[in-house]
C-alpha cells in the first residue's frame, strides 16, 4: 500500500485475553496513535479475545479518527457497519475460542488429578513422583506418602477444630513437616474441591 511502517508493538508472553490497554506494549500503542493513523494487526485474535474489549478499542478508534487494518479481513475494520458487524461476530467467536482453550485445560487436569498424575509445576503435599515415563509430555505418576497423607487429615480436622492457617502450620513443623502456611492454604482448598477426602 506504499506506508511507512513506524512503529512494531509486540507483546511476547502475554495473553490475547488480557485488555490491550492492560499489556504493556498494547498500552504504548494506544497512547502512541494519533489522529490519521492506522494500526495493521495481522489477526484480529492477536489484538482482541473479548468481544468488549474489541468493540470498545474499535470505537474509541473511530473517536479519534484512527483506522484499524486486519491483515486477514483486508480491510479497515473501523470504517463502516458492514465491517463493524463482522468485527463483532470475529470477536465474538474470538471469545469462544478462549473459553473452549480454557474449559480444554481444566478438562485435562481434571483427568490427571482423577488418574493421580502430576499437573505441572511442584509436588503437592502427600505425594511423590513417580518414574519418570518415556517420551516428551508423559505426566508422572504421583504416588501416595503415607505420613503426608496422615498429616493432610490433621490439617483438615485441625481446620475445622478453628485453628489459624500459622498455627496448623506451626504444629505440622513440630511434627517434622517443612510446610509453609501458604502449602496449608493450599491443601485446604484441594481437600475442599475433593470434597474432603485425602487424595
Amino acid at each position: 500500500m506504499g506506508w511507512r511502517l513506524e512503529h512494531v508493538f509486540i507483546d511476547a508472553g502475554v495473553s490475547g485475553g488480557t485488555p490491550l490497554g492492560k499489556r504493556p506494549e498494547g498500552a504504548r500503542l494506544l497512547a502512541a496513535v494519533r489522529p490519521g493513523d492506522v494500526v495493521v494487526a495481522a489477526k484480529m485474535d492477536r489484538c482482541f479475545r473479548s468481544a468488549f474489549d474489541a468493540l470498545q478499542t474499535i470505537e474509541g478508534f473511530k473517536r479519534r479518527k484512527i483506522s484499524l487494518l486486519l491483515l486477514d479481513l483486508g480491510n479497515d475494520c473501523s470504517g463502516n457497519g458492514i465491517s463493524e458487524l463482522i468485527m463483532t461476530v470475529l470477536a465474538a467467536v474470538a471469545q469462544f475460542e478462549r473459553g473452549l482453550i480454557s474449559e480444554c485445560i481444566k478438562d485435562a487436569k481434571r483427568n490427571l488429578r482423577r488418574v493421580n498424575k502430576h499437573q505441572g509445576g511442584q509436588r503437592s503435599f502427600g505425594w511423590r513422583f513417580g518414574a519418570r515415563p518415556a517420551g516428551p509430555g508423559k505426566a508422572r505418576k504421583l504416588i501416595v506418602i503415607p505420613e503426608e497423607q496422615a498429616a493432610i487429615l490433621d490439617i483438615v480436622a485441625l481446620r475445622q477444630g478453628g485453628k489459624s492457617l500459622m498455627a496448623i502450620r506451626d504444629e505440622l513443623r513440630d511434627c517434622g513437616f517443612a510446610i509453609s502456611h501458604q502449602s496449608v492454604t493450599n491443601i485446604l482448598v484441594r481437600q475442599a474441591a475433593a470434597g474432603g477426602c485425602g487424595t
